[in-house]
């Protein structure tokens, strides 16, 4: 052919296919055939065992870390504890020497007769100063006519009181004082057998 002929023929394009239109039913097959093919990776023995090492050094890590906070947290609780301790400790060794005070006291009330008016002014700050131990939480520990307790009374002497039941204490020579269920002083005390 002439090159004048060529010019006048058309070129030929290629022929396309013809695709199908494009649906939502034909978008959705498709779609799931691509994601449905997993992606695999080769791991070398090597990599393998590198990573399981790091694994087993994740949880050596952790595993010290929740020994580590479990520690803090019973030493938390501990000095909590020690430190109520000690405040109570202090707090008795503070009273302890003014309970002899106050013995004094009512050792010097009852040298006067009733009605002295040093007697009531003496009265007067004997209460006083119970009021005060009071508040600290200093209470007064009942001795005579309860039943003796080795733990709260000091047994310095038995009698035979026939009026009085076995292991009951018929007098009280020093009062036994307590700070809540600490003991601060015991009552030394006479038990009848």
């Amino acid at each position: 052919m002439s090159d004048k002929k060529k010019k006048d023929i058309p070129a030929q394009e290629p022929e396309q296919e013809t695709a199908a239109p494009v649906t939502e039913e034909t978008e959705d097959k498709e779609v799931p055939a691509e994601e449905a093919a997993p992606e695999t990776f080769t791991v070398t023995k090597e990599q393998m065992e590198k990573m399981e090492g790091l694994a087993k050094l994740v949880a050596d890590v952790n595993d010290k870390y929740l020994r580590l906070a479990a520690e803090y947290d019973n030493y938390r609780k501990r000095t909590a504890k020690e430190k109520e301790s000690l405040y109570g400790d202090a707090k008795a060794d503070t009273v302890k020497p003014f309970l002899e005070v106050l013995d004094n006291l009512e050792r010097g009330l009852a040298q006067f007769e009733e009605g002295d008016p040093h007697r009531q002014g003496m009265e007067m700050i004997c209460k006083q100063f119970m009021t005060v131990l009071e508040k600290l939480g200093v209470q007064q520990i009942e001795a005579l006519g309860q039943p003796f307790d080795p733990e709260k009374h000091n047994a310095v002497m038995h009698t035979e009181d026939e009026s009085a039941g076995e292991n009951t204490i018929v007098e009280v020579f020093q009062k036994g004082y307590k700070l809540g269920d600490k003991i601060v002083r015991h009552a030394t005390v006479v038990v009848a057998e």
